[in-house]
């Protein structure tokens, strides 16, 4: 329920900063096809992965691995919400229904698979959890250009420090299921360096519209200001991780993640209202 909350909250950011004119009905669309969307993606992961989930504290309880459901219930339920999420949001325009079953097929049929395979698989699972983002902008413009395009890349470079600092402190418990999510396989100093330069990256591109050279998408001095404090917080925490090595920091540093992919979206709509 918390990743299809943030995931509707994501498209709900990037509609209003794409709207011109904001369409309550589309908001509507976009809130249910982005809910169906991830349901859909959780529920075909939970199939795939049932044995696994088994075998981890973390997932053990989830319906499928504890037999409170069967698999057919769930392959049933995964394909109804991938029909409705495709066809709500197919209503609102087809670019948007497109990405929508783009990223259903990258996060089931490629990003579950690998995460027993290799750790490149975060970079893989990155592409669909950044979607949502500009997934908002094309529903409000029927278009994909440099906007998006940067709601994408902002959430995709957050996801390796947010998903490499759950794969830290969940180390063991992944490790029972056979999961590689660490970049480097271990918690090591070369897992902390990896995260303090994709927090880096994260808040360099997070102020670009701050340059005038995004189209419409735009932030103004002051909103830029907060966005880069708000990034200096993440990466003081990521540094926090390289020095100390532990669960805690881990911890520490997924919670500062998520605050600060909540605040930047929250700032921008309100940096575009408000100017």
């Amino acid at each position: 329920m918390r990743l299809a909350l943030s995931v509707v909250f994501s498209s709900l950011a990037g509609y209003l900063l794409g709207a011109e004119t904001i369409e309550v009905k589309t908001l509507v669309l976009l809130t249910f096809g982005g809910y169906f969307m991830v349901g859909a993606s959780n529920a075909f992961n939970q199939i795939i992965e049932k044995d696994l989930d088994a075998l981890m504290d973390r997932t053990k309880n989830r319906p499928v691995p504890a037999g409170r459901m069967s698999v057919t219930t769930a392959f049933i339920i995964a394909s109804v919400f991938t029909l409705l999420g495709i066809i709500i949001l197919y209503i609102i325009n087809p670019q948007t229904a497109m990405f929508g079953a783009i990223s259903i097929f990258l996060y089931t049929c490629v990003y579950t698979p690998l995460k027993t395979k290799t750790p490149l698989s975060v970079f893989v699972g990155a592409i669909p959890g950044a979607i949502p983002f500009m997934l908002g902008w094309v529903a409000a413009t029927d278009d994909f250009g440099i906007e998006p395009g940067t709601l994408f890349a902002i959430q995709f470079f957050w996801q390796f420090p947010h998903f490499w600092a759950i794969g830290w402190f969940l180390f063991e418990d992944y490790k029972k299921g056979g999961f590689f999510m660490l970049p480097t396989g271990k918690q090591d100093k070369a897992t902390a360096v990896q995260t303090i330069m994709y927090t880096v990256w994260t808040l360099l591109v997070s102020l670009i519209p701050a340059f005038g050279i995004t189209g419409r998408l735009y932030l103004t001095p002051i909103s830029a200001i907060v966005v880069g404090l708000l990034g200096i917080g993440m990466l003081y925490y990521a540094i926090q991780l390289y020095k100390k090595m532990t669960v805690q920091a881990a911890k520490q540093l997924m919670l500062a993640s998520v605050s600060y992919i909540t605040l930047l979206q929250i700032v921008y709509v309100l940096d575009k209202f408000i100017r």
